[in-house]
């Protein structure tokens, strides 16, 4: 970066001390390709950079101050190398900002669950802790030292939710050119904390859950999807008109809106989920279940008790067309799902630390228990391979690995005991 004090023509000629005066009271300096001026000012000084004119005719000026004409001059350099790669200079730009920034414009079209979600996340463990940072000062170091120390009281799963957030809101700041690099980019996410694994229930709990449910506004909720598989967000976003009975005069699947309950099978069409786009979490996701006799029943009960509800309602129903709605008529929210759950399962004597998410996984544990394939149970969860089924869901299969070599065992030891009879 090129730094030239620049004389007035022909004013040092007939003033030999002007420079030093000068030098004591305004500077006029080129930085890089940049006109600046220095001036004492506040018991300091003050730097400003000349950017021309904007559209209105008004002059555009960059200022910084520091108590010395030096370090003024050094952040004149700073923010000259800064033009000249094409940043945007903001000397008070910091975490927090890029942060909110993000918050603000990143997370347009999300759902709510998602930017309430961020919103927390980075109100408790971004902004308070390395809020302050300004964000050109920000070091892999910084970054490093953060998420070891949230490490000892976050999951992995929040570490990784935290440290996307400030990646993503630096990813923000660059696309603004107000910084160069993405330094949370350079970092690896820490493991943190062991978070409490998913758990099955056995069958014997499964069927107490069931029983004590029966006295419960949820009770079709938890019905279908216990003996289904389908996913919570699937479950809440399950509309009448993808409930169908088989019509056997017809030979075709109906609406039960159409066809009523007087049928002895029935099927769901799990095609749509409560995510932003209200699409399945993949395209294998999308797919017809035929309801167990028990599910179909729970569904004719509900939807019955949801009609006297919206009776009672009368004006103040509003018709969302769904299963499982409020006694309003409108979408449950997840955390109403959660909280009439944990009253479930704490009356059925199996405690209250259990989650809506964890009927998924007692099904996969059922079904294998009773030695349905994997590759049934990967279809009937809507994933894409059974090795998704696998990943997600060991802790619930049966170890069918160790079960060749039981068998195996069984078969030799049969072998030997005949040869030696």
């Amino acid at each position: 970066m090129v730094v030239r004090l620049e004389r007035r023509p022909g004013h040092a000629r007939h003033n030999p001390n002007h420079l030093a005066e000068l030098e004591d009271s305004v500077s006029k300096l080129l930085v890089g390709r940049y006109q600046a001026t220095i001036f004492p000012e506040d018991n300091g000084y003050t730097g400003t950079i000349s950017l021309g004119f904007n559209g209105q005719g008004n002059r555009r000026r960059i200022k910084r101050r520091a108590r010395t004409k030096a370090a003024v001059k050094d952040k004149l350099i700073k923010v000259a190398e800064e033009l000249e790669a094409g940043l945007k200079p903001a000397e008070g730009c910091t975490v927090t900002d890029a942060v909110n920034d993000w918050l603000a414009k990143g997370l347009k079209g999300r759902d709510d669950n998602t930017v309430t979600t961020n919103r927390i996340l980075a109100e408790q463990h971004v902004i308070p802790v390395i809020g302050a940072k300004k964000l050109k000062e920000l070091t892999a170091d910084d970054v490093d030292e953060w998420l070891d120390g949230l490490s000892a009281t976050l999951a992995t799963r929040s570490l990784q939710g935290v440290h996307a957030i400030l990646k993503r809101a630096i990813r923000q700041a660059q696309a603004r050119n107000k910084v160069l690099r993405n330094v949370a980019e350079l970092v690896t996410t820490p493991k943190g904390k062991p978070g409490r694994p998913s758990r099955a229930m056995t069958l014997g709990q499964a069927t107490a859950m069931l029983e004590q449910a029966k006295v419960s506004r949820l009770y079709a909720y938890v019905v279908v999807s216990l003996l289904t598989g389908i996913r919570t967000e699937e479950a809440r976003a399950l509309s009448w008109s993808h409930v169908v009975a088989w019509v056997e005069d017809e030979s075709v699947w109906m609406p039960v809106t159409e066809s009523g309950f007087d049928h002895t099978r029935f099927a769901i069409y799990v095609w749509r989920s409560v995510r932003a786009d209200g699409d399945t979490k993949t395209e294998k996701s999308r797919r017809t279940l035929e309801l167990p006799t028990e599910a179909a029943e729970a569904l004719r009960e509900h939807r019955a008790r949801q009609a006297r509800e919206r009776l009672s309602a009368g004006t103040a129903w509003k018709d969302h067309g769904l299963v499982f709605a409020s006694q309003a008529g409108t979408p449950l929210d997840a955390s109403h799902v959660r909280r009439a759950f944990k009253a479930i399962t704490r009356e059925a004597g199996l405690g209250e630390n259990w989650t809506p998410r964890e009927l998924r996984h007692s099904f996969v544990s059922i079904m294998s228990d009773n030695d349905v394939p994997l590759e049934t149970i990967a279809d009937l969860c809507g994933h894409a391979s059974t090795a998704v089924t696998e990943e997600v869901y060991r802790h619930q299969l049966k170890p069918v690995i160790t079960r060749g070599a039981q068998t195996m065992n069984a078969i030799f030891n049969q072998q030997k005991h005949a040869k030696t009879a």
